[in-house]
């Protein structure tokens, strides 16, 4: 077989990237606590296989890739294009730089360095140990918005935090005496149980518990349910509330008392300490990557007077309430907005 000396250009190399990206993508919802990844593999400027990580506890996107490559001869002189630095540990799967050193792949390009220190450059060393040459840093900043969660999860040791919530043209998000009010249409409803989808949890407060009577699942959506996280320092939410129904796992933070009741979780906090801190590191170490915080205001307003949250979500609808419950403020950090049917969102930022 000849020697493949293709020569690829830096717009095939992004190229090639973007593809394992857009393919990491496809993983959204089903893969955390491990990141989302793809990969791509090229023999003389053609795509041979291609694979991303599905589920989690399943097959990365490595050996996806490699068992997509109809001839495996061609793999000695291939370039793999992965979004993420390759595994170098035993996990639920074997690692993936030990498959590429196996076949003796030509070149691997790598979107991210991974950040979990099981891994943190092992992988890429592994590879150059095997004479393999490793080009790092291709579309870097795409790859660490695709895993912003993980990134986040392993460098500020917390999950990452979205805030979302709707609010009338008058800026209220309920009646007086919180009375719930139908603010957003159903566009917007269906949209917010798809980013319950693709999340680990979500949390709310006890008023918004009480008043609204959540179930904080995707019901209007196809995927997963977030793991339901709510916040009821004395333990009024009563017992038949729909955040309490089912199977979906919950977790009660309160200041009474920790017992774990089937899928609930109950536990105590220490009622004279500042609770969110406490709560975002006990998440972390139950290896929850994401949070969605959706009320009621107070809990919103919180995350953001602390800078506890990364991205915001900000409905506005046509409708005026008068007097009622005053929606948060947010005030920095827009990065866009756009019409969806007749509701407006907003979209923050807080590395804006």
């Amino acid at each position: 077989m000849s020697k493949n000396n293709h020569v690829l250009s830096d717009t095939q190399i992004k190229a090639f990237m973007q593809r394992a990206l857009d393919l990491a993508q496809l993983g959204a919802g089903n893969v955390s606590p491990n990141p989302m990844v793809g990969c791509v593999i090229v023999h003389q400027g053609k795509i041979i296989g291609e694979g991303w990580h599905q589920r989690y506890g399943h097959w990365h996107a490595e050996v996806n890739a490699v068992a997509d490559v109809k001839d495996q001869s061609l793999l000695p002189e291939s370039d793999v294009f992965v979004t993420l630095e390759p595994c170098s540990h035993f996990g639920k799967t074997p690692p993936c730089a030990d498959l590429l050193v196996k076949h003796q792949v030509r070149r691997v390009y790598i979107c991210n360095d991974d950040p979990n220190p099981l891994v943190a450059g092992k992988g890429i060393q592994k590879l150059r140990d095997a004479g393999i040459e490793v080009i790092s840093s291709v579309l870097e900043e795409k790859g660490r918005v695709l895993n912003r969660r993980f990134f986040t999860f392993f460098e500020k040791k917390r999950p990452y935090i979205i805030l979302k919530w709707a609010e009338s043209t008058d800026g209220k998000i309920a009646l007086p005496n919180f009375q719930a009010v139908q603010i957003s249409n159903a566009l917007s409803r269906r949209w917010t149980h798809q980013l319950r989808s693709e999340e680990d949890a979500i949390m709310v407060g006890t008023r918004t518990a009480q008043y609204d009577n959540p179930s904080l699942n995707t019901r209007f959506w196809t995927g997963k349910n977030p793991t339901r996280v709510l916040i009821d320092k004395h333990l009024q939410v009563a017992k038949d509330s729909a955040i309490y129904a089912g199977t979906t796992p919950t977790i009660c933070y309160n200041s009474i008392k920790s017992e774990q009741k089937g899928h609930i979780s109950y536990v105590q906090m220490e009622a004279e300490n500042s609770w969110l801190p406490m709560i975002l590191d006990d998440l972390y170490q139950r290896k929850i990557q994401s949070v969605i915080v959706e009320g009621g205001t107070a809990l919103l307003q919180s995350c953001i007077d602390a800078g506890l949250w990364d991205e915001a979500y900000r409905w506005i609808s046509p409708q005026a309430i008068g007097e009622g419950i005053t929606a948060p403020t947010l005030t920095e950090g827009l990065i866009d907005r756009k019409e969806i049917g007749d509701n407006s969102l907003w979209r923050y930022s807080i590395e804006q």
